[in-house]
């Protein structure tokens, strides 16, 4: 059996499972897309290629092997995009929450059965069907779980609002010792530098005290003040619309001094060196172009 336990984003990592880019299918059409960054690279013809992505995840699985973590993967399910784990679970404590997503994405779910059931079955948790939430929106950071969220009116028409209030209220009850902190993110249907797609495309806490964020990520100001807050000013690498679009956020501990980051993301690499972390550099730029990155394809299962 596998003895889940994850308290917070930056405890060494021991075991993960890591998403797949074998046989995602081809180029999807702009009605089945789920973001409005895919939309944008199948209308330029430059939606990014299996042949291209495979690789990509494999970098990063070589750097899993290198801090001897247990690594699994999905099943592979032919002509289904399997990159991000994220979505589709995610680890608070000793529990697995499956995520309630997308309908047409069940498929994605069974793939990690074989893992599910390694899992005691008190600690397999299925909520109810009115509680919307992805992992990408979760992160649990020792007393706190901070949760994006959308409440606005209009979110059975965003594809992009992927947690509701429900599911911030029912994780709260799942977990009455913690403070559950829950944030309203910027969403957007059609302008992908306007959407915070989840919580882990506009922040991120990294190390023992750090955090990157984006402000505009956040529809409402004294929130994203209140993070700022809570790390402080100058524990707090702030990113640009730009680099928010490029997913800067979207790096990935596997310790509380290793960063598995994109390459390219020359800035932050350089920061992240300066306040002392070991920089994993992989790249990552044709998995970026589906709106989600490192955090995005990995589900953490066993840190320290």
């Amino acid at each position: 059996m596998l003895k889940l336990n994850v308290k917070n984003e930056t405890a060494r990592l021991r075991a993960v499972i890591l998403g797949t880019a074998k046989s995602i299918g081809g180029v999807p059409k702009v009605e089945d897309c789920y973001d409005p960054k895919s939309i944008e690279h199948v209308l330029a013809g430059t939606y990014p290629k299996e042949e291209d992505m495979i690789p990509e995840m494999e970098a990063v699985a070589a750097v899993f092997e290198k801090y001897d973590v247990k690594v699994f993967r999905p099943e592979v399910i032919k002509d289904c995009n399997q990159i991000f784990s994220r979505d589709i679970a995610f680890v608070i404590e000793d529990k697995i929450i499956r995520a309630n997503i997308l309908p047409n994405r069940e498929e994605e779910v069974a793939a990690i059965k074989y893992v599910w059931n390694q899992i005691e079955n008190k600690n397999r948790i299925i909520l109810s069907e009115e509680c919307h939430v992805e992992g990408g929106d979760v992160m649990p950071w020792n007393d706190y779980i901070f949760i994006g969220t959308y409440s606005g009116a209009d979110y059975p028409e965003l594809i992009t609002a992927r947690t509701n209030t429900d599911a911030v209220i029912a994780i709260q009850e799942l977990f009455p010792n913690k403070t559950v902190k829950s944030f309203e993110l910027r969403k957007s249907n059609t302008i992908a530098k306007d959407n915070a797609l989840h919580l882990d495309c506009c922040f991120q806490p990294i190390g023992i005290d750090k955090a990157i964020i984006h402000k505009n990520g956040f529809l409402i100001e004294k929130e994203y003040q209140w993070l700022i807050d809570f790390f402080g000013k100058d524990n707090v690498f702030e990113i640009t619309k730009d680099e928010m679009y490029n997913m800067n956020s979207n790096v990935f501990s596997i310790s509380e001094d290793v960063i598995v980051s994109e390459k390219n993301f020359t800035r932050l690499n350089t920061w992240l060196r300066h306040q002392g972390f070991t920089v994993e550099e992989v790249p990552y730029a044709e998995i970026a172009k589906q709106e989600g990155l490192l955090r995005c394809s990995t589900l953490p299962l066993i840190r320290d």
